[in-house]
């Protein structure tokens, strides 16, 4: 289908990339956004979880996208993380569903591709108990967990169906579960699904549903993979864009702390001790282990989450994090998306992205839904020139810092202090590559390893000159 997004009344919709070039969206006219849900003609029912759950006023991309998918329209939103985007496609894809029969078996009617299995699990939380009230059956099927469970909760007869593209791909490889009865197909994180590589996927299984269905694509950023899906799956969609750029959210701080590489190990470490829960980023799953062990034997409760741990394993520390029980959760990207945590102000890049968008990601899981949080990136004098570049194509202005470990300048940027575990953060070097020097030496012990080396190169050097 070749698509021609249309604009809901807002601004930016021409910066998108999602047009060909020269052509312009028209706009779209009609009734102003609701300015509550009652507006909207939502069943009784759905009202009611709402208001058991205190929610009254939609979200921007939710007031503005609604009315247009309760109707049935394509919609292609423009959205950051956390902007509320799953209750905007979440409720008009279940009441939707309601209003037909009930799925048969392996033949969903709705589908939801998500390109994490974090962000699935968010996503079938949050809709959960509108399905409920619904009396609509949500399965959740991604990587990690039994397939054959998931196949069987599908043939039991699925109504709606949140999924990972590869898992999906799968069970329809299988033959446990068919899409050519999906009625209202939804694109969550669009563009991180293309950046995963999973764009083959996903427009092969775009092709499975019913060509009549209803499309809801919903993005942070709307490139050229993003056009391709619009205008190949899409049918003249209501383009919303509530974000002129992703990284413009104006209660979010975003520091770079310019740092020593011999003190980066015990910064990082006093970032951590802080009060209150904090989300750390590094490169690698051996650095994420290897720096979790060492936080937590410096008394800091802290766990570890990456794609090397166990599905179960990653639901289980999640829950943690949530609660409470553990208050530092270091990470890969494998945390970038799909992990949303009430009062989670601070997320730490202790390894810089080295994507724009990684970056926005990362930051995305704090300062939510209109709350304040900062984002802090620890660079070397080696890594500025990238951090810079990487930090202009985010569309980022950070304040810049240089510190030090134990210096108020960082506690009060960051609210970092000594580790309970006393003097173990600065008694030892990062024993992974990126944080410090060589495994198991302090600073002061690899400056006085160099000292020594210039001392016998000197010495040589001068028995060269005496002839010996």
């Amino acid at each position: 289908m070749n698509a021609k997004p249309t604009a809901a009344g807002h601004s930016g919709a021409e910066e998108t990339g999602a047009t060909a070039p020269g052509e312009r969206p028209t706009p779209t006219t009609g009734s102003p956004p609701a300015e509550s849900f009652a507006e909207l003609g939502l069943p009784p029912e759905v009202v009611r979880v709402m208001t058991d759950g205190a929610i009254a006023e939609p979200f921007p991309i939710q007031a503005a996208t609604l009315p247009d998918a309760l109707t049935g329209r394509d919609i292609l939103g423009r959205a950051r993380t956390g902007s509320g985007k799953t209750l905007a496609f979440g409720l008009a894809l279940l009441v939707r569903t309601a209003a037909v029969r009930r799925a048969e078996p392996k033949r969903p009617l709705g589908l939801v591709l998500v390109p994490t299995r974090e962000l699935a699990q968010q996503v079938s939380d949050v809709l959960a108990p509108y399905a409920l009230a619904l009396r609509l059956k949500l399965v959740t099927v991604v990587g990690g967990l039994s397939i054959g469970q998931q196949a069987r909760s599908i043939r039991a007869g699925a109504d709606v169906v949140v999924a990972t593209p590869g898992r999906l791909t799968d069970l329809v490889a299988r033959r446990d579960c068919h899409l050519d009865q999906v009625r209202i197909t939804v694109l969550d994180e669009a563009d991180q699904m293309c950046d995963m590589g999973f764009l083959p996927q996903v427009s092969e299984l775009l092709d499975q549903v019913r060509p009549d269905g209803q499309r809801m694509l919903f993005s942070a950023t709307l490139d050229r993979n993003i056009d391709h899906l619009v205008r190949r799956h899409l049918h003249d969609p209501v383009l919303v864009t509530v974000d002129r750029a992703a990284g413009a959210v104006t209660t979010m701080e975003h520091h770079v702390l310019h740092i020593h590489p011999a003190d980066k190990y015990a910064t990082a470490t006093e970032i951590a001790a802080r009060d209150g829960r904090v989300l750390m980023f590094l490169d690698t799953r051996l650095g994420v282990d290897q720096f979790t062990r060492h936080l937590r034997g410096n008394g800091i409760r802290a766990s570890a989450l990456h794609s090397g741990k166990s599905q179960p394993q990653r639901t289980h520390t999640l829950a943690q994090f949530k609660n409470g029980d553990i208050t530092v959760l270091v990470a890969t990207n494998v945390a970038a998306r799909g992990i949303h945590v009430d009062a989670l102000d601070l997320v730490v890049n202790v390894d810089p992205p080295a994507d724009p968008k990684d970056y926005l990601h990362r930051g995305g899981r704090t300062a939510r839904a209109g709350e304040p949080g900062s984002v802090v990136t620890l660079v070397t004098a080696n890594q500025r020139r990238d951090v810079n570049r990487m930090m202009s194509g985010a569309g980022i202005r950070p304040t810049v810092t240089q510190v030090r470990s134990g210096e108020e300048k960082l506690t009060s940027i960051t609210g970092a202090r000594r580790p309970p575990a006393g003097d173990k953060a600065t008694s030892g070097n990062a024993p992974f590559r990126g944080l410090g020097t060589r495994p198991g030496r302090s600073p002061k012990e690899s400056r006085r390893t160099a000292e020594a080396r210039k001392t016998a190169e000197a010495r040589k050097a001068a028995r060269i000159r005496r002839g010996h």
